[in-house]
């Protein structure tokens, strides 16, 4: 992806967020000449991966196949794996119309997944086999607002604003817009982008970028390299 792109859907998104009533947080904001002033202060976002984060999973076509987030806040594995603390994150998310974020499970996470406003989310759901792999003859439960829903293999829910679903290891689920772009709510368990995200096919999580322009803000992505 073109830096140039990033930070126009970057403008967008905040714009749509904010038209929803969601004001992103302070350090959302900083240059990035500002973030490496005060890197130090922000640690802890740093090492929860917070802040902003877009993808076309590799694949070159926003579009249709993308995805963009903002991770508002990240728990710690130290935590969950003890059993008490930060054992939580949050995020915001936006699907654009007919844009798929492709079928896949997490091995660690489990999430609600909330139509803040906008169009319909189509989430597309699978099961996994005995392994935990994608079986495309098995289908699940999930619980949608708290009721429960079986779902066969391939079947589709459709999510109007206001509607969440509950999705735990092993459920197989793509999403996309339906109508148009739809602001989304992410409630999940400690999220690592890094290594808990099982794609069906072989797809990379995160964008490689054509620095064609300086960026507006950095992405998750970036930390590494920017704030050495």
């Amino acid at each position: 992806m073109k830096r140039s792109t990033i930070n126009n859907i970057m403008a967008e998104a905040d714009e749509l967020i904010q038209k929803h009533g969601f004001t992103l947080p302070p350090f959302a904001y900083w240059s990035p000449e500002a973030f490496i002033d005060q890197k130090e202060l922000a640690q802890n976002v740093v090492n929860g991966r917070c802040g902003w984060d877009i993808t076309d999973y590799g694949a070159g076509n926003f579009d249709e196949m993308g995805l963009f987030l903002f991770t508002l806040r990240n728990g710690r594995l130290e935590d969950l794996q003890r059993g008490g603390g930060m054992c939580y994150a949050e995020k915001l998310l936006i699907s654009r119309q007919d844009q798929l974020s492709p079928m896949h499970t997490h091995i660690i996470k489990a999430e609600d997944i909330i139509n803040r406003g906008g169009a319909n989310l189509i989430v597309e759901l699978f099961g996994s086999d005995d392994h935990g792999n994608f079986a495309e003859d098995k289908g699940g439960t999930v619980f949608c607002d708290g009721i429960r829903v079986d779902y066969a293999a391939g079947q589709k829910l459709k999510l109007a604003p206001g509607e969440s679903v509950s999705l735990m290891p092993g459920d197989w689920h793509a999403f996309w817009g339906e109508g148009g772009d739809v602001l989304i709510g992410e409630v999940s368990t400690v999220n690592d982008d890094e290594t808990d995200n099982i794609f069906r096919e072989p797809i990379g999580r995160f964008a490689n970028i054509d620095e064609d322009v300086a960026p507006t803000h950095l992405l998750v992505s970036d930390y590494s390299t920017w704030l050495k």
